[in-house]
């Protein structure tokens, strides 16, 4: 079995994961803010409206309001595979106020860009891993292929390569297409968006004929039958469209929401990271997950610790992948 094909099977299996994160500075005292927050609270979004993301933070904004007693101020700043949103973040005030909304985008970036204006773990602070979400392969109703076998002959045979579309490159989804075209032995051309949501609408319009996205945020037009579910990328099928079959092999990547300006200051981060679990893990956020059914994780709700481990853990695994897969921005 090849590395791809080991990393596909083990730890790929959960590929879209929400996380928060926020910015860093060494010199700044760990100490606990008893108001904090005193002010509206900004939360990034690294990827456009109507993609998974934006959903994420559409139903933890009502809750995090109310059980912080202070504003959250939503927005969005997609580009670059989340990369525009997260150095905006990495260069905020470290005071807990600018949170960043993120993809598992996170810790692909450092293994496919030749360079960032930022240190993913050096100016990051993880605050919690939130929610996850699998990944599907849909296409426009006149797509023939309705299998992932028949897509795999359709492609073979075709004269020119399929397009597929993703968030963007290096998202999750991207990940996921280039994984299928590496398993499935066939030529696909990758058309990157800024987001799963212009990506859906092009799917729906008919402009592409495919699309590799997180399924929360395409759930509604499988239901009713405006885009063809070809599989789910985990191992097993999914509750939310139980029709649609799993792929022969998961091919899972995952989404999180990681927080602030990794600002070093501890206490306010695991203060941060408290504060936003119990909101986050109330009724009026968890029945909005468990209404999309984002089963791998719903409502998550992780340390940052946990997520820390697991930053440190991706970067170097999606580095190697990456190498192998030749999937790189100069």
């Amino acid at each position: 079995m090849t590395l791809l094909r080991k990393l596909t099977a083990q730890w790929l299996n959960a590929m879209c994961a929400f996380c928060a994160l926020s910015g860093t500075s060494a010199a700044i005292a760990a100490t606990a803010d008893p108001d904090y927050p005193n002010k509206p609270i900004r939360l990034i979004v690294s990827y456009p409206a109507g993609g998974s993301v934006d959903v994420a933070a559409r139903i933890l904004q009502e809750p995090l309001t109310q059980g912080l007693g202070q504003s959250v101020v939503i927005e969005n700043k997609g580009g670059a595979g989340g990369t525009i949103g997260t150095a905006q973040v990495a260069k905020a005030a470290p005071d807990g106020y600018t949170l960043l909304l993120t993809l598992s985008s996170h810790t692909i970036n450092p293994a496919i860009y030749a360079q960032l204006p930022f240190d993913t773990e050096k100016d990051l602070d993880p605050v919690s891993m939130v929610a996850s979400a699998p990944q599907v392969l849909v296409a426009h109703p006149s797509f023939k292929p309705s299998t992932v076998a028949e897509l795999i002959a359709y492609a073979k045979a075709a004269d020119k390569p399929v397009i597929y579309g993703s968030a963007g490159v290096g998202s999750p989804s991207h990940i996921a297409g280039e994984l299928f075209k590496k398993l499935g032995q066939v030529q696909l051309t990758h058309a990157p968006y800024r987001g799963g949501g212009p990506a859906t609408v092009d799917v729906l319009g008919g402009q592409i004929p495919l699309l590799w996205v997180s399924l929360p945020a395409v759930t509604q037009y499988i239901r009713n039958g405006k885009l063809k579910a070809l599989a789910v990328s985990t191992k097993e099928r999914t509750p939310v469209v139980p029709d649609v079959p799993s792929m022969p092999k998961p091919l899972t990547v995952s989404m999180w929401i990681p927080g602030m300006p990794c600002s070093r200051r501890l206490a306010r981060r695991d203060q941060s990271s408290t504060k936003f679990r119990k909101c986050w893990q109330t009724p009026p956020a968890i029945k909005p997950y468990s209404r999309l059914s984002w089963p791998s994780a719903v409502a998550v709700g992780g340390t940052p610790q946990a997520l820390e481990a697991v930053v440190k853990k991706e970067i170097p695994a999606w580095k190697t992948l990456a190498k192998e897969a030749n999937i790189k921005i100069n």
